[in-house]
């Protein structure tokens, strides 16, 4: 299998630890990203991407770096330490330069097969709001089944944290589980749902050509799918 790791901080803290750990589980070839340091630049909101295509997007070198690695992966897996409740701003700006890619517009098909896992760690509350707000990202950008791993560590280093045994046993069964399946998974009814939503809001596009010429090229207008061969 190959596997992409994007952690959002470059410190490794408890939620690098806790990633890369899955990932090792896991096994397979690992592409590894470290936000900022391989995403330098936030989104500047110039719409190039929505009205010319995420090629010419002013920080696309950086940017199509990570995110074909992801479409050419089988497993993603996205650690983000808990900053006031919420995911890094670096990876909250990683997303931001993907909405094209969201299922509202120009969807990718290589994601609706993939497998994907969350990490989020605190030292007391708050990393279950961030697994939730990534795998929402996740879930627009198509991909059909992420397993959710938030762990409160009561510490601020990973060498204080005293449950290790108690992560490293919850980081194999997502494994297990996972490589059961050779990191694939099947689209269910609530992404399907959103999918055949956006796919009839696209057959009356007019105001985004760019969107509806990718979805009619891909024959997603018609009875294609990306979830079918």
């Amino acid at each position: 299998m190959k596997l992409t790791l994007i952690h959002g901080q470059s410190h490794k803290g408890s939620t690098y630890h806790i990633a890369r750990m899955t990932a090792e589980k896991i096994g397979g070839d690992i592409d590894e990203f470290f936000l900022p340091k391989d995403l330098s630049e936030g989104c500047s909101g110039c719409f190039t991407c929505l009205d010319k295509g995420r090629e010419l997007c002013p920080h696309s070198g950086q940017i199509g770096a990570i995110f074909n690695s992801m479409l050419g992966s089988d497993v993603i897996i996205i650690g983000s330490p808990t900053y006031v409740m919420e995911m890094t701003g670096h990876l909250k700006s990683f997303f931001d330069h993907l909405f094209t890619a969201w299922m509202s517009h120009r969807p990718e098909g290589a994601m609706f097969t993939k497998t994907a896992v969350v990490v989020s760690t605190a030292a007391g509350a708050g990393m279950g709001s961030v697994v939730k707000s990534i795998a929402r990202q996740l879930f627009y950008l198509g991909v059909p089944k992420v397993y959710s791993f938030p762990v409160r560590v009561m510490a601020n280093s990973w060498e204080g944290v005293k449950k290790k045994d108690q992560i490293a046993a919850r980081a194999e069964i997502i494994a297990r589980k996972i490589t059961a399946n050779g990191g694939k998974a099947v689209p269910g009814v609530k992404t399907r749902f959103m999918f055949n939503l956006m796919r009839s809001m696209h057959k009356k596009n007019d105001w985004a050509p760019l969107d509806k010429m990718h979805w009619e090229e891909r024959g997603w207008l018609a009875n294609a799918r990306p979830w079918k061969k």
